[in-house]
């Protein structure tokens, strides 16, 4: 075995991320001296990306069981039964660092990767949604150049690689934050459609299985890319951009077709895609979840550059590519299903019943490693914890501390911002219409919505995260999360069943930014038991910090939800003149890390608005039953902004206006940002049996639409010059220097 001491140990450790203790544990595991091999194999495996170990203490007692999941998190994606027989496959992944040293292939191989997770279940992926953050885009200076530069890159990947694989983006989310100017976040969500019965699993079993590796030839692209996303950005970052794959769509869209025609086959005991840490993860992960062992000969990996040694091919995250474990006998068959899309295809090894992943080069064994411990006995660190100081000074900051600014240049200020205005310059870039099942697209506001044609329903999806809210209290903040991602999808008139997320935070080595995960961790636990939202999957991307400065703290959530009727989809805009209007749930004097707070002074801070999980189910089942009784027109639910931006882009999107009286205690709470709230539309003949349903949730009878005008309270402006700073104020911004 090729095992020759290796020299300068502690400047490969240091590369390689790997702590003295973690060296002396790999050595109790081998009973040796690891050689490089190996090493690189702990390395990516204890990785920050592939182990979890800062997070995997906080994770455990995330509730993902419901009578409706099919698969809880531990395999590719998570699965959850839409009845009739059919099955939603969907995740969400991150890809910050690599998106931010090169954004275009950083996004796009982000867009490649989760659906290869999908599609390896054995799903077809029919949706695709982002959420993004960037830092300030507005300024002239370097900082706001460069991150335009960014969202135009990130953008044309996800658009490039989305569209070439014939999959629709029917929406997402971006935000923009000062604190996200040294490490922007690029999290990718994909759904994808199954029979319940045909679902796939990530598993190789039964002794002399032959395990084959498909998909494209490997390359050195994407060398340590696990690792380099376990640890924060310096100035020197930018050497890192070898560490990056490089994606090709059109590949993938022939493995994509590949795949959908081996699944109609019964040659697969399990299948796998190779994602962060490549061969490595894929294998080990395979062989774990069986209990098994395995032998790869590595010198029979499909190649595409010279002279490339066994480390490369394990560490190598060149994309599309899958490993499965196949029946004994259908090896040349396989091969053939792939050759006809001109993809590679080759056996390299067996599963065995040592419990060992034994590599071999040319017939001389180079790395012999038992799987479980490399899983089992990966590091579980308990970090230190501390309240971050901060939180003292913002917590009583109120509007009061601030000069006062009229409701009408409130407004005026607000409707320009770049949280709110609307993103088409993005959405357009991506074709949202392919698969012709798009029901509620990018821009339509709220969840966006496909029909499914096997069964007639429709899935609703939306993804979300204030993370002003986080910042001010990362508990609250996080269960908020939560509650606005279902409320969208409720307000398309979808009952929410389950949550994916990507928890992105700072540098765990910081007590403070720790505290924040575990916070945040509880408050996803509390929120996803209180409204019954079982977490299926998900990711955790930390080191998002840059020469010490940590972004916000940003646990994304991703929520779908079954509407039983897809002809009974919900819209988030109004639908014609004439029609009354109500503001359900109830409306406080709630500022804290409001937008209105942000914009007009500078400032986030505060105290988070009230939770009320009982409020916010039951404006759920409002809106979901009065729908199914074709009661309403539509609903929109409050958020950045309040009442008054809500109405603004509802008139906006369906060139409606309305006239609006909203009761209030300071003429301001029409921007208050309390929870749990929705605008609804009503026909004036539908408004008794609505009022009927209400129960004890509070509403007021605000107005009606109208023809030409915005009306609310004290501020008064023509559709025509909403139209003009709603849909015209991002372009503007994002190609200043085109």
């Amino acid at each position: 075995m090729q095992n020759q001491p290796i020299e300068n140990i502690e400047e490969v450790l240091k590369q390689h991320k790997l702590s003295n203790l973690e060296y002396a544990n790999i050595k109790d595991i081998l009973k040796r001296e690891p050689n490089f091999v190996e090493i690189g194999i702990f390395s990516a495996m204890w990785s920050e990306h592939c182990s979890y170990k800062s997070s995997k203490k906080h994770l455990n007692g995330f509730p993902t069981k419901a009578p409706w999941v099919i698969q809880g998190p531990g395999e590719n994606a998570g699965v959850i039964d839409i009845g009739d027989g059919m099955a939603a496959v969907f995740k969400m992944e991150s890809h910050n660092h690599p998106s931010f040293i090169e954004p275009y292939q950083g996004a796009a191989t982000g867009v490649g990767g989760i659906m290869r997770d999908v599609f390896t279940m054995g799903a077809r992926p029919v949706a695709s949604l982002n959420a993004l953050r960037f830092g300030n885009i507005t300024n002239n200076d370097k900082t706001s150049k460069h991150q335009r530069f960014l969202v135009r890159g990130v953008v044309d990947g996800i658009g490039g690689y989305g569209n070439c694989m014939g999959v629709p983006t029917i929406g997402g989310e971006m935000s923009f934050d000062e604190s996200y100017n040294g490490n922007i976040l690029v999290n990718a969500f994909n759904l994808g459609i199954a029979k319940s019965d045909e679902i796939f699993y990530g598993k190789a079993e039964g002794t002399g299985n032959p395990v084959m590796y498909v998909g494209s030839k490997t390359g050195r692209d994407g060398l340590g890319g696990a690792v380099m996303s376990s640890d924060s950005f310096t100035e020197e970052s930018k050497s890192l951009r070898p560490t990056v794959q490089v994606g090709d769509p059109f590949t993938e869209k022939l493995l994509l077709e590949a795949c959908m025609e081996l699944f109609k086959t019964d040659y697969v005991v399990g299948i796998q895609d190779m994602g962060a840490a490549g061969l490595t993860s894929s294998a080990f992960e395979m062989a774990g979840r069986s209990g098994s062992g395995m032998i790869m000969h590595l010198d029979q990996v499909p190649a595409r550059e010279e002279g490339m040694t066994p480390y490369d091919f394990m560490l190598s995250e060149s994309q599309e590519r899958m490993l499965l474990c196949a029946k004994k006998g259908s090896e040349q068959a396989i091969i053939d299903i792939f050759e006809k899309y001109d993809l590679a295809a080759a056996v390299v090894g067996e599963v065995t019943e040592t419990g060992n992943m034994e590599l071999f080069w040319h017939g001389e064994k180079c790395a012999d490693v038992p799987v479980d411990p490399v899983s089992e006995e990966a590091p579980i660190l308990d970090r230190p914890t501390s309240k971050p100081a901060y939180l003292d000074e913002i917590k009583d900051v109120t509007l009061s501390d601030f000069d006062k600014i009229s409701n009408q240049g409130a407004f005026d200020k607000l409707l320009k911002s770049v949280e709110v205005v609307d993103k088409s310059w993005v959405y357009n870039q991506y074709d949202s219409m392919v698969q012709t099942n798009t029901i509620k697209k990018g821009g339509m506001l709220d969840a966006s919505v496909i029909r499914v044609k096997e069964n007639g329903k429709a899935l609703a999806m939306s993804s979300d995260c204030n993370v002003r809210f986080c910042y001010i209290d990362p508990r609250g903040g996080a269960a908020a999360a939560v509650m606005e991602a279902g409320r969208n999808v409720a307000m398309s008139g979808a009952r929410p069943l389950a949550i994916t997320d990507c928890l992105n935070y700072g540098n765990p080595e910081n007590p403070e930014v720790m505290w924040q995960f575990a916070e945040g961790c509880l408050g996803i636990k509390e929120a996803c038991s209180e409204l019954v939202t079982p977490v299926i999957g998900g990711n955790v991307s930390l080191y998002n910090e840059t020469n010490g400065i940590s972004v916000f703290p940003t646990p994304a959530i991703a929520t779908v939800g079954v509407n039983d009727d897809q002809d009974k989809v919900l819209m988030s805009s109004f639908q014609s003149e004439g029609n009354t209007l109500y503001l359900v749930g109830k409306s406080e004097s709630e500022f804290g890390a409001s937008l209105y707070m942000k914009e007009l002074y500078g400032k986030v801070a505060g105290n988070l608005p009230k939770i009320d999980y009982k409020a916010e189910l039951a404006l759920w089942d409002l809106v979901i039953e009065a729908n199914k009784k074709s009661l309403l027109e539509c609903a929109k639910d409050l958020s950045s902004g309040g009442a008054a931006i809500a109405l603004a882009k509802m008139s906006a999107t369906s060139s409606i206006g309305c006239d609006v009286t909203i009761s209030t205690k300071d003429e301001r709470d029409i921007f208050a940002e309390s929870m749990s709230r929705a605008i609804i539309e009503v026909k004036p003949e539908n408004e008794k049996a609505f009022e009927s349903m209400l129960g004890e949730l509070s509403c007021e009878k605000i107005g009606k639409t109208s023809s030409s005008k915005l009306n609310i309270n004290d501020i008064s402006t023509s559709l025509e010059d909403l139209q003009t700073t709603y849909f015209g104020e991002f372009k503007k911004i994002v190609e200043q220097d085109i």
